[in-house]
């Protein structure tokens, strides 16, 4: 019999599920992953895992979706000092590369151009709300809330996992990332922001 979805047990079923394919998508995409690995990893089998999430498009849905309220919800904005979201942001990444290698998959095996997700599924009107905010009280330059939150958060992603040119790890030391941190806060600010 199939764990129901409020026991303890099938919460912790679920749990394994989402951390093995959250493992799984981020390293291979969505059209790599292999539903087998994820079952094996997850200690479960494929009724299960279907029963929570429909198929492996849901599967991917839902972790996609709980990684952008992560970083919403452990990267608030404070659009007075973009500067310093970009920071925590680049530190965010630090701590959880698979995040941005997640939202990496989507654009490039789902959304190529446009928004990365579709309009009922944006969490943006709040940082863009703070973003004009700030920009009625002069703090940030003028412009498209979208476009400065756009390049604030490109900047963030330099040293991303996803990066082009060079993806740091948390294994750096310190003062190396200590720099990083310097370069980007004061690149923000001249970018961005206007006080």
């Amino acid at each position: 019999m199939a764990d129901h979805p409020t026991t303890a047990r099938g919460t912790a079923t679920r749990d394994r599920i989402l951390e093995a394919a959250t493992r799984e998508f981020a390293e291979y995409g969505i059209a790599g992953a292999r539903i087998e690995r994820i079952v094996s990893t997850a200690r479960t089998n494929k009724a299960q895992l279907y029963a929570y999430f429909g198929n492996k498009d849901g599967l991917f849905d839902a972790i996609f979706h709980a990684s952008l309220e992560r970083i919403v919800n452990v990267v608030p904005i404070d659009a007075t000092d973009l500067a310093d979201w970009a920071v925590r942001l680049y530190d965010e990444y630090l701590r959880c590369p698979d995040l941005i290698r997640l939202a990496t998959w989507a654009r490039l095996e789902r959304r190529p151009a446009g928004h990365l997700v579709a309009e009922a599924d944006r969490l943006d009107d709040e940082k863009l709300r703070a973003i004009a905010a700030a920009q009625a009280d002069g703090l940030v330059r003028p412009g498209d809330p979208f476009d400065v939150m756009a390049v604030v958060i490109a900047m963030s992603m330099a040293w991303s996992p996803v990066s082009n040119v060079y993806a740091a790890t948390a294994d750096e030391s310190r003062q190396r990332h200590d720099e990083r941190r310097a370069l980007l806060r004061d690149t923000v600010r001249r970018a961005v922001m206007t006080g």
